[in-house]
């Protein structure tokens, strides 16, 4: 494990798949994360869910002795999908209630792989970063080339003029959670008087 931070995060909330996916490296990646932010007195926030890379970041958090607090809505949890071992487990009526608590909450926000639900939830929050809601860091752990695409048409929303380089410039992303943590940590919001460019109609 590297040094600690230089602005050490109380909570950091974690979006990421309920399926383990197709390569082990995600679960890897997934219990590096939990283990990460346990070992550096960070608690986790994240879906509340007992399955896939949800179950594994948890697990590897409680297993070196973090705190977890998961959210979960009502209608997820009558499924049996809650994961009943953390140390905080809040169940809410709607998946905006979920987000707006997860987001309250915590200090920056980090992506694993996922798929629409974890697309969602991190461009909502990048969305809130890009028109000063909040001004905290929003970083994806780009697993074995995972989110290369989804990169890639970011670079595309700047080169045809939807987005601006320095909201472009709000997806922190590294292959090394510890690499990542370290760049969200190091992170200062930028000042942007606009958020569109004034020549566009």
């Amino acid at each position: 494990m590297s040094e600690l931070p230089s602005r050490p995060f109380k909570r950091v909330c974690v979006f990421c798949g309920s399926s383990p996916g197709a390569r082990p490296a995600y679960l890897e990646a997934a219990r590096e994360v939990g283990t990460l932010l346990a070992r550096r007195g960070i608690e986790l926030v994240y879906g509340g869910g007992r399955i896939g890379l949800m179950g594994a970041t948890a697990d590897a958090a409680l297993s070196a002795g973090g705190s977890v607090i998961g959210i979960i809505p009502l209608s997820l949890a009558q499924k049996e999908v809650a994961h009943q071992g953390l140390t905080e487990l809040r169940i809410v009526r709607s998946m905006h209630e979920r987000k707006a608590q997860m987001s309250d909450l915590s200090d920056c926000f980090l992506a694993l792989p996922g798929g629409f639900g974890t697309l969602e939830e991190f461009f909502e929050v990048l969305t809130w970063a890009q028109i000063g809601i909040h001004g905290k860091p929003c970083g994806l752990l780009n697993v074995s080339g995972y989110y290369d695409p989804l990169l890639a048409f970011a670079d595309q929303t700047v080169a045809e003029r939807f987005v601006r380089p320095d909201h472009r410039a709000l997806i922190l992303t590294d292959t090394s959670p510890v690499a990542l943590l370290d760049r969200m940590a190091r992170y200062q919001s930028p000042v942007v008087d606009k958020w569109m460019d004034s020549d566009q109609t």
